[in-house]
């Protein structure tokens, strides 16, 4: 499979016991873009209920943060560009 030019990096996506904690940088981000209400609870357009709580116990190994992160962070990140067969395409580009 030939890698897009915008994606930098490709990271499997791995199945964690517990919900890894958001940070409050996203979380930040995440109630300014309106994906999250003022009590914390994620609203993404476009992702069931059901399929949020799948989401919540995934994790990955950010390339760009250099840290494990939940998958709902790297979801809402800008450098997300597209998740297929259990794989994150990132487009690695820096953030401050």
């Amino acid at each position: 499979m030939s890698e897009s030019p915008v994606t930098k990096y490709e990271v499997p996506i791995k199945q964690v016991e517990k919900t890894l904690k958001i940070s409050d940088r996203a979380k930040a981000e995440l109630k300014s873009s309106g994906m999250m209400d003022d009590k914390g609870k994620l609203k993404l357009k476009g992702v069931s209920p059901k399929m949020l709580k799948r989401m919540k116990l995934e994790s990955i190994d950010c390339p760009v943060f250099k840290q494990e992160l939940g998958f709902v962070q790297c979801y809402v990140c800008s450098n997300f560009h597209s998740r297929i067969s259990g794989v994150v395409y990132c487009k690695g580009d820096p953030l401050e």
